[in-house]
């Protein structure tokens, strides 16, 4: 690593999961490297649609997580003999919606040393547009690209080509849309999905007033709902990032995932090999966004991507 390469920290804490990225950042466009990339499942938002408040067990759950992250950055730190390595803490749809998020604050801080930012929605658009296109151009898609984050609480779309055009955040993720209708059922019954599917076409239509998502030429997917449904599409064994990773993956098999997910027992679900175990009980309303997204938008493929928002907070510090 020479003197002008950046080491720098990473952590996006979402609804569902809190994840790290150490990564070695070349002057100029010369290419992030990872060191280290790390994903818990913690589940913060839990809860927090129906109560406005992050529990304490999620909390705990947290920065449980946490400190270990903190312990890596710290090694990782020392072996570049530079001392601490430049950190930045995002915390996204869960943090934003909580009313005690002075207590997610404190613990960030007394863990990390750094003030977390809870960050809107249109910047967690703007970071996810930056990490998931950065390596599009070898691919040659085909742009303006729709960028779309599906996260726990939320769900991004950023309309654009090398940098935002528009962008618009809304209240659909997988946990919030499993907590609000696909909770009770086993699987769930076709009354409960008929009602996430019209709660997620109106989050739709109101993404139409401020995106014009019908310029858009290639649907680029993002996070851990779209991966593991790329995972599924592919019959892959176990998830395999190198094979998700840039992947093609056409409406019609999206359905097809969609369908079997969401008439799957949880026992079902969880058998699949690229299941993670933290996936279980929300991938089927994961994946209904994505289906509903490209049956609404018209897109016959997305491309997957495993560079989201995580790449964008690391090339935000340099």
């Amino acid at each position: 690593m020479t003197g002008q390469t950046a080491r720098v920290a990473a952590i996006d804490c979402g609804t569902n999961s809190v994840r790290l990225l150490i990564a070695d950042i070349a002057p100029g466009d010369g290419g992030l490297t990872d060191v280290e990339r790390r994903m818990e499942i913690v589940r913060l938002g839990e809860g927090v649609d129906e109560t406005g408040r992050l529990s304490p067990a999620a909390l705990d759950r947290t920065f449980t997580a946490m400190r270990g992250y903190a312990g890596l950055i710290e090694r990782h730190g020392m072996e570049t003999g530079e001392g601490p390595i430049k950190t930045r803490v995002v915390a996204t749809s869960a943090t934003r919606d909580a009313e005690n998020r002075a207590d997610f604050v404190a613990g960030v801080v007394d863990i990390f040393g750094v003030v977390p930012e809870v960050i809107t929605g249109e910047e967690e658009a703007a970071l996810s547009f930056t990490g998931a296109t950065r390596e599009l151009a070898a691919l040659r898609p085909a742009r303006p690209y729709l960028v779309v984050d599906i996260g726990g609480g939320s769900t991004e779309f950023v309309l654009g080509s090398s940098t935002v055009d528009a962008a618009r955040s809304v209240d659909i993720g997988c946990v919030r849309m499993t907590e609000r209708h696909l909770r009770d059922g086993d699987p769930p019954s076709p009354q409960q999905i008929s009602n996430a599917v019209a709660d997620i076409d109106a989050a739709l239509a109101r993404v139409r007033e401020t995106v014009p998502v019908d310029e858009a030429r290639t649907l680029v997917g993002l996070a851990g709902s779209v991966t593991t449904v790329s995972g599924i599409a592919l019959d892959l064994p176990e998830y395999d990032p190198s094979r998700i990773h840039l992947s093609r993956i056409t409406a019609t098999q999206v359905h097809d995932v969609t369908r079997r997910l969401l008439h799957a027992t949880r026992a079902e679900r969880a058998a699949l090999g690229v299941m993670h175990p933290g996936r279980v009980d929300v991938i089927g309303a994961g994946a209904l966004i994505l289906d509903r997204i490209m049956r609404e938008y018209g897109f016959g493929a997305v491309v997957v991507s495993e560079h989201d928002i995580l790449d964008g907070i690391a090339w935000s510090l340099v």
